[in-house]
C-alpha cells in the first residue's frame, strides 16, 4: 500500500526504524505509533519506500 502524502510516509518510516529497533518505540507519537502496533514490517517498508515526487504534504480530506 503506498503512502498518500508525504507526512504519512514519515510516519511509516519511523514506525519501521522502530520496528527494525534502530529508534526507540517510546519516541514515537501519534500515526507513527498506530501504525508501529497494526502494521507488518514488510507493508511499514512498502509505505515507507513510495516516491515522495508529487505527493502532497498533508492527505486533503474528502
Amino acid at each position: 500500500m503506498p503512502a498518500t502524502s508525504k507526512a504519512q510516509q514519515k510516519a511509516a518510516g519511523a514506525a519501521l526504524a522502530a520496528k527494525r529497533g534502530e529508534q526507540k518505540v517510546s519516541e514515537l507519537k501519534g500515526a507513527s505509533k498506530s501504525m508501529y502496533d497494526s502494521m507488518s514490517e514488510k507493508e511499514l517498508e512498502d509505505m515507507a519506500s513510495t516516491p515522495r515526487h508529487g505527493k502532497p504534504e498533508h492527505k486533503e480530506d474528502e
